[in-house]
């Protein structure tokens, strides 16, 4: 039977089995953290500027690998117990029981299990000291997997960037002192490496020039790697212009010297060595060049008319060297007119479509005039802005959108009137169409009654506003709105007479002959007709007749014309209101509309600016009479030469060209060409690849001129060249016409 010492012993169990699952655990995960350091070792040596990178992972891991340690040597025996019992059925699943509980005492019962347990337990251990298995396989199949991959970093050969062309620096030559025996030559410039870095905004990378000559973006940094041929040597030094920059030496590289400086401007360099200036070099720089933009639609101008939609499509093309960032649409509204204009400014960004800044793109917008709140006689300015990478900004042109104004000023004869009366209630033109374009609208949710009743509402409607202006023509009856004034009141009574006479006479001759005879006896003795009807001639030019349409107002003739096509228009839209066609009255109320509107336009008055007219001279009195004794200033008259100009280049032309006839050069002439020489740098400046080789051919030149060498041939051609480049364009001398032959002589003859 088991002592008093050994019912205490199964949590001391549990604790040893749990102790020794962790120590499994705790190695398996050592060996993967040492396998995963030793596959990013490996892989770092081939990316050394990664190295910041690996550091911070390996101290990531070392503290998860710590994380780990510590939870694993934490014991939880409530789970290992439920373990246990899952793995092994002879447990009885009460290993529970061997954990202490002091809150809770065992019963008898509980207390002879526990017993049982624990010996069954002691048992399974003995047997198997491992009672907890542990999954060796996943493990070593990661740390293989790991150490493989660690492995393949030495067969892995990455491309080894290629270095930059070692670039041979020409110096002139120079006669020196032959090296004395057991004295060392003097050192030598093997070469020159060049590295460019464009900046940021251009998104290219950085690359190695081909030549000493060679072209970048502005705001570039450019680094020169020469190499020299002993160590020790003094550091080169570049120039350029009037910047001194000298080389700092390579460590490790004792015959390495290195220099870097930003591109901001062009010019032509050169490296001193030794005493020794080498030949030029041009460095051009390309400035960024701002964006440019094309407004593709809509015209400068642009006049919304009655009836259009009220909206305006944009599309303009954008273009960059290097890429663009963003653009907008900025319109300025301009509400109301005179004082009480308003302006608001709209600014839509169109930079969603510039993702990935393209070089080029195409964008497109819709000006929609309701939206920004325009109404009839408002406008709208607007222009599109665009930036590149650079911030460099560019503007178009201001267009201009404007919508036609339809209001009308309906009481054209209350300016006339010196009493305020308030008029009549009426439906203006545009009114009518806005209630006629309503109507079609609702349409569909009309009955047939409902439609025609309101359609002979605008009839009625429309009918008032004709008759309104009507009046303006002198129409007071409703019969004659409408139509074409016809002859007047006098001329339709002489008429009736005429028909009457023509039906008497058709009737009976004689009876009409002796109602003529009556007529005129009854009428001969009325003297005073023949001097009534003289008063009303002459008064006809003064009155103003209301019985005349055509007599019945002040308006111009051409005035008039419009008024009646307005009524015309008025009519016809009338006549098919009432007939509840709204569809085929609407175009002739947008007739009637326009023509209002012109009308409008023509009845203003323009009147002009009178200022203060001085009164005339007597020109017949005051002609000639001054002194003139001492008015005029005295005139010398003198020929003079106009200075010439650039004499040097002048003169540098010449000799080039008395030169290649075979004359010799002196030192004069060296003198002549390097002073050439200086004014072909000073435009080197700006275009440094154009002039360069100018440069060098006039130094040549200078230099056998100066040693009485034969002058270098192939060094005339680009110095000519460049001269003549420089010197104006000669003024274009006036070609006679050559005389036409004999037969163009008799064509001229004959016209």
């Amino acid at each position: 039977m088991p002592t008093t010492t050994d019912t205490f012993s199964g949590p001391a169990l549990l604790a040893g089995i749990a102790r020794r699952q962790a120590r499994r655990a705790s190695g398996a995960v050592l060996l993967l953290a040492a396998a995963t350091g030793l596959a990013g070792w490996a892989w770092c040596r081939h990316w050394p500027t990664a190295a910041p990178v690996l550091i911070g992972l390996l101290v990531a891991l070392l503290v998860v690998v710590a994380l780990l340690l510590y939870r694993l040597h934490q014991p939880r025996l409530p789970v290992l117990a439920r373990r246990l019992d899952r793995l092994y059925p002879s447990l009885e699943d009460s290993t529970g029981l061997l954990l202490p509980n002091p809150a809770r005492p065992l019963n008898l019962l509980e207390q002879l299990q526990q017993q049982r347990i624990n010996e069954r337990l002691a048992e399974l251990q003995q047997a198997q000291p491992q009672l907890l298995p542990f999954a060796w396989k996943p493990v070593a199949g990661g740390v293989g997997a790991l150490l493989l991959l660690a492995a393949g970093s030495w067969l892995y050969h990455p491309p080894q960037p290629k270095p930059d062309p070692l670039l041979a620096v020409r110096f002139p030559a120079v006669e020196t002192a032959a090296a004395k025996p057991g004295q060392s030559a003097p050192p030598r410039l093997l070469g020159t490496r060049i590295r460019v870095q464009p900046p940021a905004y251009t998104r290219r990378a950085a690359y190695a020039p081909t030549g000493l000559s060679f072209s970048c973006p502005a705001g570039s940094r450019v680094r020169w790697t020469v190499q020299v041929s002993a160590a020790g040597s003094a550091p080169p030094v570049l120039e350029m212009g009037k910047l001194r920059r000298p080389f700092r030496a390579v460590a490790g590289q004792p015959t390495q010297f290195v220099v870097e400086l930003p591109a901001t401007t062009s010019g032509l360099y050169h490296l001193r060595f030794a005493g020794q200036n080498s030949e030029e070099y041009a460095l051009d720089v390309q400035p960024d060049r701002a964006p440019t933009l094309q407004l593709q639609t809509p015209k400068p101008y642009t006049l919304i008319e009655f009836g259009q939609r009220p909206q305006v499509a944009v599309r303009v093309a954008l273009r960059d060297d290097y890429g663009l960032s963003e653009a907008q649409l900025v319109a300025t509204v301009a509400q109301g007119q005179g004082e009480a204009v308003k302006f608001r400014e709209v600014v839509t960004n169109l930079s969603a479509a510039l993702r990935g800044q393209p070089r080029q793109a195409t964008l497109a917008s819709v000006l929609n005039l309701p939206a920004l709140g325009l109404t009839y006689g408002d406008e709208v300015y607007f222009y599109v802005q665009t930036r590149d990478n650079f911030r460099q900004l560019t503007r178009s042109d201001t267009y201009l959108v404007q919508w036609e104004d339809t209001t009308v000023q309906d009481g054209l004869t209350d300016i006339s009137l010196s009493v305020n009366v308030v008029p009549a209630y009426f439906r203006s033109q545009r009114q009518i169409i806005i209630d006629t374009e309503k109507l079609l609208a609702e349409k569909p949710r009309l009955t047939a009654t409902d439609f025609a009743e309101r359609g002979n509402n605008l009839g009625f409607d429309q009918k008032v506003l004709r008759l309104r202006y009507g009046k303006f023509l002198g129409e007071e009856f409703e019969g004659s709105i409408g139509e074409t004034a016809g002859p007047s009141a006098a001329d339709k009574d002489d008429d009736d007479h005429k028909q009457g006479e023509t039906d008497h006479a058709t009737e009976n001759p004689a009876e009409h002959a002796g109602h003529d005879d009556h007529g005129h006896a009854d009428h001969s003795p009325a003297g005073e007709a023949s001097a009534a009807s003289g008063a009303a001639a002459l008064m006809d030019a003064y009155v103003h007749k209301h019985d005349d349409s055509e007599t019945a107002d002040f308006l111009e003739p051409e005035v008039k014309a419009k008024l009646r096509g307005v009524l015309s228009q008025m009519w016809e839209a009338e006549l098919r209101l009432r007939l509840a066609k709204p569809a085929e009255a609407l175009p002739y109320e947008y007739r009637a509309l326009r023509l209002l509107k012109q009308v409008q336009q023509q009845t203003r008055a323009y009147v002009r600016n009178a200022g203060y007219n001085p009164p005339a001279l007597p020109e017949a009195t005051l002609r000639l009479s001054g002194e003139l004794g001492n008015a005029a200033a005295p005139r010398h008259t003198r020929q003079l030469q106009a200075p010439a100009t650039q004499p040097e280049i002048r003169a540098a032309v010449r000799l080039l060209a008395a030169l290649r006839a075979g004359q010799p050069a002196t030192s004069a002439d060296a003198v002549l060409l390097d002073r050439a020489g200086q004014a072909v740098a000073q435009a080197a400046l700006q275009r440094p690849g154009a002039y360069l080789a100018a440069v060098r051919a006039l130094r040549q030149l200078a230099a056998d001129a100066r040693a009485a060498r034969p002058t270098c041939a192939p060094c005339f051609a680009p110095a000519e060249k460049a001269l003549a480049a420089l010197l104006p364009a000669p003024p274009a001398a006036p070609t006679r016409s050559p005389r036409p032959d004999r037969l163009g002589q008799r064509y001229l003859q004959a016209l």
